[in-house]
């Protein structure tokens, strides 16, 4: 009877190597991502309203791939505000953007989640968007991953005054450019509407004026009566509807 064993021996050697390579764990390739964070009809958000923070997962997964918080300035006015046609690239140098380096093994969708502006936490707002990366194509062209960041930040403040209740609000876009009287972002484009709240139940609203650059608005209302209520003040940018929303609590003595 043959001696089949060499033959088999022979014929696992050579299946080794095929063996051992769909075996072995699959080396993940590094896949650079750039993330940029734009405010609503205005510039890239950064510094100079605390960034926006930045969170990469697996979308099947939920596994976190990065986070950080953007980082660097506004970018160029001229070239984001006057930017037309498909794609525009908006970015400069030095515009804030988040630099990450995923780690990835097979066709991944990853999401991303945007949370902003930190600077202005009563204002912020959440978004999020999925795109498909393969492992090491980098995700870097033009702007990288841009992503729009809704609404306004409106910083509330207010004291007992002689004459009743001061009220004043900061109204800015999420990167903090001004808004001033006649200006690329014209204050007349804007109102805010202040309103008191005790209970769950609203008891005035009145609408506040541009007093200031940059963003400043202000009106002074009758003292309620002694107690604690909530001030709410909503921004609105009367031509792109773009909102925002700022609120304290107000003790009457």
């Amino acid at each position: 009877m043959p001696d089949n064993r060499g033959f088999a021996i022979r014929l696992w050697g050579a299946c080794l190597p095929a063996v051992l390579l769909f075996a072995a764990p699959a080396l993940s390739e590094p896949t650079p991502v750039t993330v940029r964070v734009i405010s609503q009809d205005a510039k890239f958000v950064g510094d100079s309203t605390g960034g926006a923070q930045v969170i990469l997962r697996d979308a099947e997964s939920g596994r976190i791939l990065a986070e950080g918080i953007t980082a660097g300035g506004t970018g160029d006015t001229d070239r984001i505000m006057q930017s037309t046609g498909r794609s525009p690239l908006r970015a400069t140098d030095d515009a804030a953007a988040f630099y990450a380096t995923l780690d990835l093994v097979r066709p991944t969708l990853v999401e991303l989640e945007v949370k902003g502006a930190l600077g202005r936490p009563g204002s912020a707002v959440k978004v999020t968007a999925q795109r498909w990366m393969m492992p090491g194509v980098p995700m870097t062209t033009g702007d990288g991953w841009s992503i729009e960041l809704p609404g306004l930040a409106v910083t509330p403040t207010a004291s007992i005054e002689p004459e009743g209740l001061r009220i004043t609000a900061k109204v800015e876009p999420m990167c903090g450019c001004p808004l001033t009287p006649g200006g690329l972002w014209d204050s007349a484009d804007y109102e805010v509407e202040a309103s008191l709240w005790q209970g769950g139940q609203q008891l005035r609203r009145a609408e506040l004026a541009f007093v200031s650059s940059p963003g400043g608005f202000a009106r002074t209302l009758p003292l309620q009566a002694s107690g604690r209520y909530t001030l709410v003040l909503f921004a609105r940018n009367r031509v792109t509807g773009s909102s925002g929303l700022g609120r304290i609590e107000v003790q009457v003595p």
